[in-house]
């Protein structure tokens, strides 16, 4: 017997509580082996395949290895190749459908492919291995100045050492250059980062919800960890990672999202009609963050994108 989760056929960010609804629904007092469902897949962001893969190794936790079947569309399947996302998943389903053998991209709008982190040391590897494409990308496509690659580097170590420090667990980023079509006609850098651990919640509860009383969960922790930058750990200077990543962000009016068990919160530039907080969104394990840095346009040009 297995249960079955649709993955949206436009899986990114703004489907991404549908997801999460039938993975709670399906995980919801069963054990049951589940089926991830892909095969209509028609588009996938970094952020909706980091997120499988999350809801893959929760699954797999939790009890027998779960099934994916893979999109159908040729175009779509091949994406899911090249940015890195069956190298990853082999690992955590057991995979059907027809897969390409494509080699992970190495030069295309794919600056990262799906990439683990367990440890510091990838951590490094991540920063060292994007951050000479990285640097082209944002100066000659999105027009910023070429000191920006190094508060790149910090907003992607960041992100990826909030999995480390926090998570209890791997996780996983990708990096991807793309247009932006959502009110927004411009190229941008889409760095998504997700983890099945344990959530901002819990690993702040111990340090912070005597302080937040009743108002404590993870609507709260999430505040707490992105507008006041705390942190489980009580050593000067630390928790300040996610702080800065917002004035980063907020200097290149780019935006940055987490989601973590049942709320989001969200630093929300002019250009993106996001709402700041939600809360009483279905349940998923562990965090899912997501940084868009977009193309620099003057004012001279009147808010056009640049061609």
């Amino acid at each position: 017997m297995t249960r079955l989760i649709e993955v949206p056929t436009q899986f990114d960010d703004r489907s991404f509580d549908q997801f999460a609804a039938a993975y709670a629904q399906a995980t919801d007092g069963g054990a049951e082996r589940l089926l991830f469902d892909a095969h209509a897949a028609e588009w996938a962001s970094p952020y909706g395949l980091v997120g499988l893969l999350a809801a893959g190794e929760a699954a797999t936790r939790k009890g027998e290895r779960p099934l994916l079947t893979a999109p159908v569309n040729p175009d779509v399947v091949s994406y899911w190749a090249r940015a890195g996302f069956f190298r990853e998943a082999a690992d955590l389903f057991e995979v059907h459908g027809k897969v390409p053998k494509a080699k992970v991209a190495t030069e295309s709008d794919v600056l990262l492919p799906v990439t683990p982190v367990r440890a510091a040391e990838d951590v490094h590897g991540v920063v060292s291995t994007i951050q000479q494409r990285a640097s082209a990308i944002l100066s000659s496509e999105l027009g910023l100045d070429p000191k920006a690659t190094m508060g790149f580097a910090m907003a992607l170590s960041e992100s990826c050492q909030n999995i480390v420090e926090h998570a209890g667990t791997g996780g996983w980023v990708a990096v991807q250059a793309y247009n932006w079509r959502r009110k927004l006609a411009r190229r941008v850098v889409v760095i998504a980062v997700a983890d099945a651990g344990v959530g901002f919640r819990h690993s702040l509860e111990s340090t912070q919800a005597k302080r937040f009383g009743e108002r404590w969960g993870d609507a709260a922790a999430l505040e707490a960890a992105l507008v006041q930058g705390v942190s489980r750990f009580r050593d000067p200077g630390r928790g300040q990672g996610l702080a800065g990543i917002r004035r980063y962000l907020a200097r290149w009016e780019g935006k940055i999202a987490i989601r973590s068990g049942t709320a989001r919160i969200a630093i929300v530039p002019r250009w993106d009609d996001d709402v700041p907080l939600k809360e009483g969104l279905p349940a998923f394990p562990g965090s899912q963050v997501l940084l868009i840095i977009p193309e620099q346009v003057s004012d001279k040009a009147g808010g056009s994108s640049k061609q």
